[in-house]
């Protein structure tokens, strides 16, 4: 018998479990049957790999040598499998574009349109920044367009580069008839919004654990918060049933008012990620420049008003009602 990875595969689990019995549920193997498929390896290896015992199972010294090389091939082998499938869906041309919800990944379009006619331009949304990050890194999409809280890592950090387009100061929406807004001011104050409910759309960063510790520096915990779509935050914002937090870059919307938070006790990242190993990276540097020229665009046009206008910031899981 030839020794092929999947065998690599079961020695290790074998290892790992520290038993057959904990290594064949792992694995989806009955017993027997994984008992079956070590010997057959032991035979081609010429020789025993585990030790029984009452405590489970541990490598001889020919098991920790097969070990010692498959905890290198088996990595090795799984990255030249990535990157032979991340070299084979990509284009020579043309911009395959994954982001979250946000007027940024329209104007990152439009400008790729402008600047390149004919060129291909496609694009993927989801609400999931990891998602996204994790088609960037197998080949799927070339460019992840997505926010991250703070100075949190963005994801895949240790798969995929990442620059900064630009940050925002985390805003408040409110209906244009609430007290706050009809108010001569030009910022808000995350205590005066101590009794509102909220509303925000999900993620899967911290910042609904940061905007959590904002209100409780504040003096107050979110009493009720509704996790929805970006319309229907919109929505309940605009019948004053809730206040939700936004970028700056937020388009002008009937019926909503932003205002600045005071202190700026949140921020949020855009940020540009993209796989170094990618026939796209040469062309990150103009990616780059043309989304912070699509952030600067989109901040130009929301700011119509003598206060900031902004984009329904994401939540994390938890929400920060939990």
């Amino acid at each position: 018998m030839d020794l092929e990875l999947r065998h690599l595969k079961i020695v290790r689990a074998v290892a790992d479990a520290g038993s057959l019995t904990r290594a064949a549920t792992a694995l989806g193997l009955a017993q027997p049957a994984l008992s079956t498929q070590l010997k057959r390896i032991e035979r081609a290896l010429g020789g025993t790999l585990f030790v029984r015992g009452r405590e489970g199972v541990r490598p001889t010294a020919l098991g920790a040598l097969v070990l010692e090389r498959a905890r290198v091939l088996l990595p090795a082998v799984c990255e030249l499998q990535e990157e032979a499938q991340r070299f084979a869906r990509q284009g020579a041309q043309g911009y395959r574009l994954g982001g979250t919800h946000g007027p940024l990944l329209g104007g990152l379009v439009d400008r790729l349109a402008r600047e390149e006619p004919g060129v291909p331009v496609t694009t993927y949304t989801s609400w999931s920044e990891k998602e996204v990050a994790g088609s960037v890194a197998d080949g799927r999409l070339d460019f992840a367009l997505v926010g991250v809280c703070g100075e949190s890592a963005p994801p895949e950090p240790g798969r995929l580069a990442w620059m900064e387009i630009a940050r925002d100061p985390v805003h408040v929406m409110l209906a244009d008839d609430h007290p706050l807004a009809l108010a001569a001011r030009d910022e808000v104050e995350l205590a005066e919004l101590a009794a509102e409910a909220w509303t925000d759309v999900p993620g899967d960063g911290c910042f609904g654990d940061c905007f959590a510790a904002a209100c409780v520096r504040a003096g107050f915990a979110p009493a009720c918060v509704y996790e929805t779509d970006t319309a229907s935050c919109v929505h309940l914002v605009q019948v004053g049933r809730a206040v939700g937090l936004c970028r700056a870059t937020f388009p002008a919307t009937p019926g909503v008012v932003t205002r600045p938070l005071a202190g700026t006790p949140l921020v949020w990242r855009h940020v540009l990620g993209w796989h170094p190993a990618a026939r796209v990276a040469a062309r990150a540097a103009g990616v780059l420049s043309h989304a912070r020229a699509a952030h600067a665009e989109a901040l130009a046009r929301a700011g119509g008003g003598s206060a900031p206008r902004a984009t329904p910031v994401r939540a994390a899981a938890p929400s920060p009602a939990a």
